[in-house]
């Protein structure tokens, strides 16, 4: 898989990308002929009076709203999308909350001028990869008012505190790729080291399958992760510019420069690795070449792992 994934990531990267690595865990692909839930189940949430079928769950137009008082009103691009337009509502892949899962990710807090011209580097192709495909259909379909409707909504919310709960890890559940290119540990048990890995797994994988915005994902990165991304955020450690510089000491964002404190430390890892590898190529991307260009995968691990640890 993992070669296959850097093959077909290579072959979108533009003339002069660094060739990088693409690992599996870090690109989750959902397995051809995967078994679906039945479409007619009824599912409920703890602590939610909504009840929606395993179809509605998983209907791209009209996503679940378990808690709608836990947000405000949602706009129509985000709850319901455009069919006609190919526009997947946000909430399916964000959720209600914009917290999203580790395959996704999470635009809670995000700026919205940045959401609008992350929305705009999909559709003219300054963002490519293995993780885009969706996001560049979205993006070439939606309108300028829905993208500002998008990133206005996204801008009001904070992101939820323990959504993302970093713990090191030397051993881990042995896990799959099942629905939606999301992570779940092996029905039958068993552990593995970690390795060179970040692994996300949902800490309810019911809540997590039926969209339930109130529960997040445990990242497991492997031990003593957490202070070397510390010194490499802080510091630099000789080998990159510390992150403060542009995303504010805590890490909460300046400006329109996004938040990143908190965020799925795989989709962190995703992110650094694809600018290095030349996968974005967007109007911020000078300022990030000089982050990334030293760092190895091991340092992308950790520094993602420390930002993941940080408050929101």
């Amino acid at each position: 898989m993992r070669a296959t994934i850097g093959v077909l990531l290579l072959a979108l990267a533009p003339a002069g990308a660094i060739a990088g690595e693409f690992p599996d865990w870090a690109y989750p692909v959902m397995p051809p002929g995967l078994q679906r839930p039945n479409p007619n189940e009824v599912v409920r949430v703890p602590g939610s009076d909504k009840s929606y079928t395993n179809a509605q769950i998983n209907d791209p137009y009209a996503p679940p709203d378990w808690f709608p008082n836990d947000h405000p009103p949602m706009p129509k691009v985000v709850a319901q999308g455009n069919r006609e337009a190919k526009v997947r509502a946000c909430a399916q892949c964000h959720l209600t909350s914009g917290d999203g899962h580790p395959e996704s990710s999470g635009v809670s807090g995000l700026p919205a001028a940045y959401v609008v011209r992350q929305l705009a580097e999909f559709r003219s192709g300054g963002r490519k990869g293995i993780r885009t495909e969706a996001m560049t259909e979205i993006a070439k379909g939606i309108t300028d008012e829905e993208a500002r409707d998008a990133g206005a909504y996204f801008a009001s919310l904070k992101p939820l505190a323990g959504y993302t709960k970093v713990v090191e890890s030397a051993i881990v559940p042995k896990s799959y790729v099942g629905a939606g290119a999301m992570r779940f540990a092996q029905k039958d048990g068993g552990t593995e080291p970690i390795g060179n890995r970040i692994i996300e797994l949902p800490q309810d994988e019911a809540g997590a399958e039926a969209r339930n915005p109130r529960t997040g994902f445990v990242a497991h990165v492997p031990p003593g992760s957490v202070a070397k991304g510390e010194a490499l955020v802080t510091t630099g450690a000789g080998k990159t510019i510390p992150c403060g510089i542009c995303h504010g000491q805590t890490l909460k964002g300046i400006g329109e420069v996004p938040p990143i404190a908190n965020r799925s430390p795989m989709y962190l890892y995703r992110q650094l690795n694809d600018m290095q590898a030349g996968m974005r190529t967007g109007t911020a991307m000078a300022l990030m070449k000089a982050v990334v260009e030293k760092l190895n995968s091991d340092d992308m691990i950790a520094l993602a792992a420390y930002v993941g640890s940080c408050e929101p």
